[in-house]
């Protein structure tokens, strides 16, 4: 199966998608590589969550020669996609791909280092801007962010996103390239109407709450700002 159930996330396991990681993974893998490596994830992602998550519908066309049915993806006009800024941009530009027609938001969140993790494994979160669309009952939304480290992150996009709107979706997706344990277990624990989606489910977090084996800090080597 492209998606395995791994209990605290869900396996996007395309040997496609594995292979891109691993060259995203490589430090040797410079800026302009490492950004069409994202887009190309994300739109492996995105297939991949068409196939293994959205349902079809049987339809009747008219071909140059007779009619014939087949099956249709339905709900393909009923996506919003939330790009955590920065990382993320390039990984949503590949989802757009899957889906030219998603409503997008945009939320700039990020934790403070200097503040370095509590005792609990946060980071306090500094949220600066927010503009999402209308999420109504009939939307598939799908919050996308290239590394699930903490959590903590993740869970201050959540808040915004759900209390942005009054109706609940009909799916809740959280998509991420790597992933580390403990991020998962805690925007599961404090999010359990999110379906956790990954590439990846590393090791660890180290002492400053960096995923390994990781990607590095995925902003700064897509956008060269170290």
């Amino acid at each position: 199966m492209p998606i395995e159930d791994r209990d605290d996330a869900y396996l996007i396991t395309h040997a496609l998608a594995k292979d891109t990681l691993l060259r995203l993974r490589d430090v040797e893998t410079e800026q302009v590589a490492f950004r069409k490596g994202l887009v190309k994830l994300g739109r492996i992602c995105g297939y991949e969550v068409i196939d293994g998550v959205m349902e079809t519908e049987y339809v009747t066309v008219q071909t140059p020669l007779t009619e014939t049915t087949g099956e249709r993806v339905k709900g393909l006009d009923d996506v919003v996609i939330i790009n955590v800024l920065r990382a993320a941009t390039p990984f949503v530009e590949g989802l757009l791909k899957a889906f030219p027609r998603a409503k997008q938001g945009v939320i700039s969140a990020g934790r403070d280092e200097d503040a370095g993790m509590d005792e609990e494994g946060e980071f306090p979160i500094t949220v600066d801007y927010v503009k999402l669309p209308e999420i109504t009952e009939k939307d598939t939304v799908i919050v996308a962010d290239p590394m699930l480290a903490t959590g903590s992150t993740m869970c201050a996009v959540l808040d915004h996103v759900l209390e942005s709107t009054e109706a609940d979706p009909a799916d809740l997706f959280v998509l991420s390239a790597v992933s580390a344990p403990d991020g998962l277990l805690r925007v599961g624990d404090q999010f359990p109407e999110a379906d956790l989606l990954t590439v990846s489910i590393d090791d660890h977090l180290d002492d400053d709450g960096y995923i390994v084996p990781g990607l590095g800090d995925a902003g700064d080597r897509a956008f060269r700002t170290k």
